[in-house]
């Protein structure tokens, strides 16, 4: 199975973040959840998104960056939302990388890409 890093969205590494790490964990996969946010979680995506804005996002992908130093290369990089900046980053830059889950809000999204039950969006990259 895939050894995945999980990206956690605006809101932080909530439960619903490590619910679906769970899922994955399930399915025999080996999961890391790197916390963006060093313990922090927000009520709302706009409380998120200002505190985002606050460290500034190449701050963002810079703690995914250091989060899988000392991981193995071939990884799946996954995110949603605001974790979709770091796992696009490595997946397109990191040598080794094995594919990406990149989830956005479907209700941002323009594309005909297939909506998920939880009103996402996913695009992977192998």
């Amino acid at each position: 199975m895939a050894e995945v890093v999980l990206f956690d969205h605006a809101q932080g590494l909530t439960p619903g973040v490590n619910a679906f790490a769970g899922e994955l964990r399930r399915a025999a996969h080996t999961v890391h959840t790197p916390d963006l946010f060093e313990g922090r979680t927000f009520d709302t995506v706009e409380e998120g998104v200002s505190y985002a804005e606050e460290l500034g996002f190449g701050q963002v992908i810079e703690r995914g960056v250091r989060a899988v130093e000392g991981l193995p290369a071939e990884l799946v990089y996954a995110g949603f939302s605001l974790g979709v900046l770091p796992a696009q980053k490595l997946a397109q830059t990191r040598p080794g990388a094995r594919g990406a889950l990149l989830c956005t809000p479907a209700s941002r999204c323009r594309s005909s890409a297939p909506r998920g039950p939880t009103g996402c969006q996913c695009r992977c990259m192998r």
